[in-house]
């Protein structure tokens, strides 16, 4: 299910509790690199890190719940003290390592004005995951399925867009097994089966209230 909808302005409070959240805020590093593609761009407002901050995420978190964090390449500091202040620890850090290589399209003065920010190509971004509670492997193999992925997810990166890797949802569902799981900032292409996504980007709303309540009953 789905909710079109501006997270700036959205109230959490009756969608009940989640065992996974995955959060990929429009960081002011992804507005800028939208920029350098300027035949596939999409229009990203980015958000400060205290609009992000302010997520409610203690309103919709279980008391034993992963959180899924994108933070780019620019944002790893960033990312840790939102998990404090949502009150997660880190556990892990997932990488995504870009395949694309062909830089033809992007026009050179684009190019040279990004290599002026940065030392280094940049070919990867991070995903931090949190934990929530105290969750332990021997005990807890109902929720939690451990050392099943690596830590790499190798995949193209559709220039000028932030979309993720689709690996990234088989990953989580693999890896946590709590059935209630959220995506905050979601567009179109990120919309999958069992999960409720919400963002501003959706082109409808479907959620409906009673209907994603009964999926969970009786659990």
């Amino acid at each position: 299910m789905f909710i079109k909808a501006d997270l700036k302005h959205f109230d959490f409070t009756n969608l009940g509790k989640f065992d996974v959240i995955l959060v990929d805020p429009p960081w002011e590093e992804y507005a800028r690199r939208a920029t350098i593609y300027p035949y596939k761009n999409e229009e990203i407002e980015p958000w400060t890190l205290d609009e992000i901050a302010a997520l409610n995420l203690d309103v919709i978190a279980e008391n034993h719940s992963f959180i899924f964090l994108w933070v780019g390449s620019e944002n790893l500091e960033n990312g840790r003290e939102l998990f404090r202040k949502w009150g997660y620890k880190r556990c892990e850090d997932i990488t995504w390592v870009k395949t694309n290589k062909d830089n033809m399209i992007i026009p050179q003065s684009n190019l040279n004005e990004e290599k002026q920010r940065t030392y280094l190509r940049r070919v990867k971004e991070h995903c931090l995951v949190g934990l929530k509670g105290d969750v332990k492997r021997a005990s807890d193999a109902h929720f939690i399925h451990a050392n099943i992925d690596t830590d790499v997810i190798v995949e193209e990166e559709k220039l000028g867009s932030r979309q993720k890797p689709s690996e990234i949802y088989a990953l989580i569902e693999r890896f946590c097994l709590g059935r209630k799981r959220l995506e905050l900032f979601a567009n179109t292409s990120s919309i999958r089966p069992g999960w409720l996504s919400i963002g501003k980007d959706l082109h409808d709303t479907n959620f409906d209230q009673t209907l994603f309540d009964n999926w969970f009953n009786g659990e």
